[in-house]
């Protein structure tokens, strides 16, 4: 079923990838679309992985596919590539530190980012994972900062839990009650998807302001 997506970059290659998903989303092999384009979007934001995880979970209201398979699909995948990002960023640390001792600037961004996850603690990581982009760069912080990856692991283990069965269950919910409408469930569950999500931000952006 062909829709014009009002999602994440209006017409285009991931409009049309979106439409995609939602026509294929009762497929046996989506289960593995899911976990892949979770992986991808840790380390490359543009890929609609909360979209795809919802459009499982409408599948899954439907009928079409089963919601703990849809949820651990995404929560592995995104854990998966969420610790690649942590890799890439430790992989860069050595040149950065350099470059940090010639720029006294990069070395003050190096400090803050690391300040930040020491201040806010594993919690940053559980509410980055539903900024998109904002949970890629912060992952890479980690690795770039030299976080330990033990106290990594957990957090993002408990984040990606959290954000799959949110996504998911967002979208079986819609999905059980336009079963015969995988169009409308997925375009309400992603739009009040994205109002939590801009809600989280807010509240993270006055909780910011008021602790300064």
């Amino acid at each position: 079923m062909k829709f014009v997506v009002l999602a994440e970059s209006g017409d285009g290659i991931i409009s049309q990838l979106t439409n995609w998903l939602v026509d294929t989303s009762g497929a046996n092999w989506f289960i593995a679309i899911i976990f892949i384009i979770a992986l991808l979007d840790s380390v490359v934001p543009i890929v609609p992985s909360e979209t795809t995880v919802i459009i499982g979970g409408v599948a899954a209201g439907a009928g079409d596919q089963h919601l703990l398979l849809v949820i651990a699909a995404g929560a592995v995948g995104a854990f998966i590539g969420d610790n690649l990002a942590y890799v890439i960023g430790r992989s860069f640390h050595g040149a950065i530190a350099r470059r940090a001792q010639r720029k006294p600037s990069t070395q003050r961004r190096l400090d803050w980012a690391a300040n930040q996850v020491k201040e806010r603690g594993g919690l940053l990581l559980v509410t980055a994972r539903f900024i998109p982009g904002g949970r890629t760069a912060l992952t890479i912080s980690c690795g770039l900062t030299q976080q330990p990856h033990r106290w990594f692991v957990k957090w993002v283990a408990l984040a990606v839990t959290i954000w799959a069965t949110y996504a998911a269950v967002l979208g079986a919910i819609f999905g059980r009650a336009l079963q015969d409408n995988h169009t409308a469930a997925f375009l309400i569950a992603f739009v009040t998807a994205l109002a939590i999500n801009v809600a989280i931000e807010l509240i993270r952006k006055r909780r910011s302001t008021t602790h300064l």
